[in-house]
């Protein structure tokens, strides 16, 4: 894979150029093709314009800005730099691929059932994709014996998941390779293109997760994209994690749905040119919050109605196996639009 140098990664970032204000200059607001904001600092005003369309390069490239009141002017990594206060390269490029989730650039060497080596990049689409039809469907497997454990019992519409019975894990670069068994979920864009996987590695009884440091993990291209539970049409449920999207649709099992796999990549969603109503299925946290609000108003701002639906508790599987089926069915009923009552909520 080739590397992600500095032209790369700023014209990566100048793509998603919107997300990328969204995110690092929260106190500004779109106007027109430019992003508007006080300075790169993300101080209100009015004096910095970015600008949110047109090519990749040449005259005029999405990301680029200029600070009216100053002179100053860059691209969206210097954007990165100044608004978190970094000083070294390597911190600024760190950051824009964890927004982006890009692998790091450097590739590994692989072996493949053969005997062969790969140069296949770690963490690559490429790599997602082998990972993804490598697994098996997750009907008995521990894979359903986990989702069971956390009260998602009905996995009806869930082929973007499979089970892999041994799922490679490395807690850092310098640590040894461990071998666990996983649920891995296939990311895909609009067209269902794979960009990407999540890995969720659980205990070799499936009765929880497994005992490492980070037993959830996302490899891919996942900015925009997002692990998808049926196909959207003019309604969509779209919500952070997967055990948080699958607990609604225990109730809603035909409505379209999709996990963005975190708070930032939820804001980021793109939107089918079918849908009509939108509904953001919240985590009660500061990130939940500032998601919601930036997903609400990136909806509306396009003509889709949004509507936020609320847990009781932290989030929607925790009402589900600590308030039960009935009682999230009357959560979420409460507050689906009328026409989606009929339409989806089974009884």
């Amino acid at each position: 894979m080739a590397r992600h140098d500095a032209s790369e990664l700023a014209s990566r970032l100048g793509r998603n150029a919107e997300a990328v204000c969204r995110h690092y200059l929260s106190s500004g607001h779109r106007a027109g093709r430019y992003w508007v904001v006080g300075d790169v600092q993300n101080r209100p005003g009015r004096s910095m314009f970015v600008r949110l369309t047109g090519p990749e390069s040449g005259k005029g490239p999405a990301g680029k800005w200029t600070d009216a009141s100053t002179g100053e002017h860059g691209d969206l990594l210097d954007v990165i730099r100044e608004t978190l206060g970094l000083i070294d390269f390597k911190d600024v490029a760190d950051e824009a691929r964890r927004f982006l989730a890009l692998p790091h650039p450097e590739p590994e060497r692989t072996r493949t059932p053969t005997g062969r080596t790969s140069s296949i990049a770690v963490g690559s689409p490429e790599a997602s994709r082998r990972l993804f039809a490598m697994s098996q469907p997750i009907g008995g497997t521990l894979a359903e014996i986990y989702l069971n454990g956390r009260a998602i019992t009905s996995l009806f519409g869930t082929a973007a998941l499979r089970y892999h019975p041994r799922c490679y894990y490395k807690a850092d670069e310098h640590s040894p390779t461990e071998i666990w068994p996983a649920i891995v979920a296939s990311v895909t864009d609009l067209h269902g293109i794979q960009t990407g996987a999540h890995r969720t590695w659980l205990a070799p009884d499936g009765s929880g997760k497994a005992p490492v440091e980070s037993p959830r993990r996302a490899m891919g291209d996942l900015l925009g994209h997002g692990v998808r539970f049926g196909v959207a049409g003019e309604v969509l449920a779209a919500g952070e994690g997967i055990e948080t999207v699958l607990s609604p649709r225990q109730v809603l099992p035909h409505m379209p749905m999709m996990a963005a796999l975190s708070a930032a990549h939820l804001a980021a969603i793109l939107f089918p040119a079918t849908l009509r109503r939108l509904y953001v299925l919240r985590d009660r946290d500061p990130a939940g919050d500032d998601a919601r609000d930036s997903l609400v108003a990136r909806a509306r701002s396009v003509g889709i109605e949004a509507i936020s639906v609320s847990p009781m508790r932290e989030d929607f599987n925790e009402d589900v196996r600590w308030r039960g089926i009935d009682a999230l069915r009357a959560t979420l009923m409460e507050q689906l639009h009328p026409d989606d009552v009929h339409r989806f909520v089974e009884g």
